[in-house]
């Protein structure tokens, strides 16, 4: 498993994308998946000139287990470090719900804006097995909810399936662009 690369992450429609990922038994266990996929997510975003690699879910390199890992600094694209969250799950929902631009390294090509809560309770395992509870809100309570849908079988498209202004594509300047809903998205087999 040492070593991945962005070639080790999946892609829709890889069935995978949509399964229930199973809670992890001991925390030391992920540690090799961790520093795995962390690998993998650096060198996505090294192909990358206009995106930063926020976050991974442990099924984005096929491997069915509750484990993602976030960014420790959005707005720094030279810092490396991740945070490893081990079956994470919010305890509560906050805030009021915002709509806003997300993408998936496992969704080539297509953005959408999604309806998130602004704010959450979130509890899990850190990477020595600790219990740790902590709040979010704005940009990183959104980067949580997209990646704990992922341990639940969800991705983000799944939310705005039947929203025909809510998809977009990047042109090559890193600028959204609307995507047409009727030719790219709503009879398209890659995301369905």
């Amino acid at each position: 498993m040492a070593g991945m690369t962005k070639d080790d992450i999946i892609i829709l429609p890889n069935k995978h994308l949509r399964e229930k990922s199973a809670r992890v038994r001991d925390a030391s266990d992920a540690e090799a998946l961790i520093g795995s996929m962390t690998d993998a997510a650096l060198d996505w975003e090294a192909s990358r000139p206009h995106e930063i690699s926020a976050a991974l879910a442990a099924v984005q390199v096929d491997k069915l287990e509750r484990v993602v890992i976030i960014r420790s600094d959005f707005e720094d694209k030279g810092s490396k470090e991740f945070t490893a969250l081990i079956n994470p799950e919010i305890v509560k929902y906050e805030g009021t719900i915002v709509a806003d631009y997300e993408g998936c390294l496992s969704v080539r090509d297509v953005y959408g804006k999604v309806p998130r809560h602004t704010k959450i309770r979130v509890k899990a395992w850190n990477i020595e097995g600790q219990e740790v509870r902590f709040k979010a809100d704005g940009f990183l309570a959104r980067v949580i909810q997209h990646e704990i849908d992922h341990t639940n079988g969800i991705v983000f498209i799944d939310h705005i399936k039947d929203k025909e202004d809510a998809f977009y594509t990047l042109d090559e300047k890193g600028e959204l662009q609307p995507l047409d809903y009727a030719e790219h998205i709503k009879d398209n087999s890659i995301l369905w």
